[in-house]
């Protein structure tokens, strides 16, 4: 049986977060919430055929519906804008979602996290730079917020995602999924991946063990 990813909060696990007044910075980027001014560049990238797509929405087809996405990002407040350093523009967006699978994982039901998500201008894909941003924030979030687990979900036709994950310390946690997507209202197969607290002794009691791939 497929686990189908769709639009269902499971609120006692979604841990709280704003990023509103959060900047963390690596060597080469600066994170932070988005701001109006950040609407050309946010277009420039949003709007590139297959940037988008790779995370389950189209590219933008005008400035009007990046604009849309931008107040929801800033009006939402869990959403990163990726700066790069050397050009001093918007290149990507982190968002730190909230995890929806129907009530269905309720492993994590007593704990507090979210789901990871992410979308890279393609001149700067091939780079290390969406690693270095989510090795950033999965360091606040752990270190910082505290959270117990973090999730991060890739189609299973995007190889790239799921390097990004490997890189970053998720392991495998379920695959056989359906994700939730807004291309064509498609439910698409994907894998899901999972990061544990590394400062925590966290022991889970896994549900549907048809889907589980999570070396215990």
């Amino acid at each position: 049986m497929d686990i189908i990813l769709i639009a269902s909060k499971l609120d006692s696990m979604n841990a709280e977060i704003d990023v509103t007044n959060i900047v963390l910075e690596t060597d080469r980027l600066i994170l932070r919430i988005f701001r109006q001014e950040d609407l050309d560049d946010f277009f420039e990238y949003a709007s590139v055929p297959g940037v988008g797509e790779m995370a389950g929405w189209p590219h933008h087809p005008d400035k009007n519906e990046s604009k849309y996405r931008l107040d929801k990002f800033i009006r939402e407040k869990h959403t990163f804008a990726i700066v790069h350093k050397a050009d001093n523009k918007v290149i990507g967006s982190l968002g730190i979602e909230e995890c929806d699978a129907e009530g269905k994982l309720t492993e994590f039901a007593s704990l507090r996290g979210r789901e990871i998500g992410y979308v890279l201008a393609k001149p700067y894909w091939g780079q290390g730079i969406m690693p270095e941003a989510v090795k950033c924030v999965v360091n606040y979030l752990f270190d910082v917020l505290d959270y117990d687990f973090l999730l991060c979900g890739h189609y299973d036709f995007n190889l790239q995602s799921k390097r990004v994950q490997e890189k970053c310390g998720f392991v495998p946690y379920r695959t056989g999924l359906k994700f939730n997507s807004k291309l064509n209202d498609e439910l698409i197969p994907g894998s899901l991946n999972l990061m544990l607290n590394p400062h925590k002794d966290i022991k889970l009691e896994f549900s549907h063990p048809e889907t589980l791939v999570y070396k215990r």
